[in-house]
């Protein structure tokens, strides 16, 4: 996965009129809630949870493909699962910084446009209601009780986003696979900038996650690889143990005490043109309180170091791209390029230096992004003023992404999509 040879990156981009527009509208759309994800994965703090929801049936690998939402304005990722007996067709976001399973559903109070109609769980054999005093119910983070004992939930988005509603234990269906008894929110009141998803599928690493209410029956395992945008090909997501690859560079999980559900890494270094850049020395590390560290998010786009990490970082690839127009600093990106006329550049390969020893190569569509169909290309890194590192999705498309929670690794490679 080492390559130090400067990289290729191809100008498919050409201006015109209205798609110039889409697209930057599109763009602005993503970064805005990309900034205020962000935002609120700082401040979150997760309660750990080890005990899951049983009752299920299921066999050992199961999966379905991953769509980008990026024409919708969207920087997540969509699956599409049936949600209910029979199954009704939904398209949700994946998260892995999440814990919770939820979609609209009927009677709307107050819903979101969404690509498919809302689920009305009238309407399915297999819905049941959760009682206030289930297990289940006390596992969820601002759980209430309704007048007829019914365990209410409600979840608050760092974007003003928000769904409300009841707990209910319902069939999911994904591929050919049926999953009896989800405790899923069925969401009566819900607002926000989920851009066409129903819901959302939390594959975060608490009980109350789509993975850890499968538990052992895939044991704690899930892999994942997020198509590039724009591609026109869909991405992979599989559950199990079969689906974790042999050939791949395993690194070790990292565990926060302040936030378990989230998936760290150990990371001690960044490269540009195969070179080290200096860095102070702990700035990525997790300290014993639980600040700082590197998170693996599906559901960032950007990738975020420190802010001196990342000044370092960019510096040194102005250096190496010096030969190269400059553009003005868009949104969050303050080094952006002028490509405008080159049918391909050449650039210098950005790595990540993994604590365990294995080098993570970026392609460089994986770096450098297109932002409008004018030409202008940024530097797809952000500073945080926190100590907290996120590595986005935009560093992850295209790559194999295998988790295994009950061993502690995750893996990259070998496999593309």
């Amino acid at each position: 996965m080492k390559c130090t040879c400067p990289d290729k990156l191809s100008n498919k981009l050409s201006a015109s009129g209205k798609h110039k527009h889409d697209h930057t509208h599109r763009f602005s759309l993503r970064i805005q809630r990309d900034i205020k994800r962000v935002a609120g994965l700082i401040h979150r703090l997760s309660n750990t949870n080890t005990s899951g929801v049983d009752d299920y049936k299921v066999v050992e690998s199961f999966g379905s493909d991953v769509v980008s939402g990026m024409d919708q304005g969207s920087g997540e990722y969509f699956i599409r699962l049936g949600v209910g007996s029979p199954p009704r067709k939904q398209y949700v976001v994946i998260d892995s910084g999440s814990d919770i399973v939820w979609v609209q559903c009927q009677p709307c109070k107050q819903c979101y446009k969404q690509s498919d109609p809302v689920f009305n769980p009238a309407q399915s054999a297999s819905y049941s209601g959760v009682s206030c005093s289930s297990f289940v119910c006390s596992r969820i983070q601002n759980s209430g009780c309704s007048h007829a004992d019914r365990c209410r939930y409600e979840v608050l988005y760092s974007d003003g986003s928000y769904t409300k509603g009841n707990l209910a234990f319902e069939t999911i269906t994904i591929g050919g696979t049926v999953v009896r008894n989800v405790a899923m929110g069925c969401g009566h009141s819900n607002q926000g900038m989920f851009v066409g998803a129903a819901g959302l599928l939390g594959l975060g690493g608490g009980s109350m996650s789509f993975l850890g209410q499968l538990g052992g029956q895939t044991g704690g395992a899930f892999s994942y690889c997020l198509v590039s945008r724009g591609s026109g090909t869909p991405g992979s997501l599989v559950f199990g143990r079969e689906a974790m690859p042999v050939g791949a560079a395993w690194i070790n999980l990292v565990r926060s005490p302040r936030a378990p559900s989230f998936y760290y890494i150990g990371l001690m270094g960044l490269g540009v043109g195969g070179v080290r850049v200096p860095l102070p020395e702990g700035v990525f590390d997790l300290n014993g309180s639980g600040d700082g560290g590197v998170v693996m998010d599906t559901g960032t786009a950007v990738t975020r170091f420190p802010t001196t990490a990342y000044q370092a970082f960019r510096d040194s690839f102005l250096i190496q791209t010096a030969n190269l127009p400059r553009a003005s600093g868009v949104s969050i990106f303050d080094t952006c390029y002028n490509l405008a006329g080159f049918g391909s550049v050449r650039v210098p390969t950005v790595s990540f230096y993994f604590t365990d020893g294995p080098i993570l190569t970026l392609p460089a569509k994986n770096f450098l992004i297109p932002i409008d169909e004018a030409g202008t290309f940024c530097f797809a890194f952000a500073p945080s003023s926190s100590g907290l590192s996120i590595i986005g999705n935009i560093q992850q498309e295209g790559i194999q992404i295998s988790i295994d929670g009950s061993n502690g690794f995750v893996g990259f490679g070998p496999n593309i999509c």
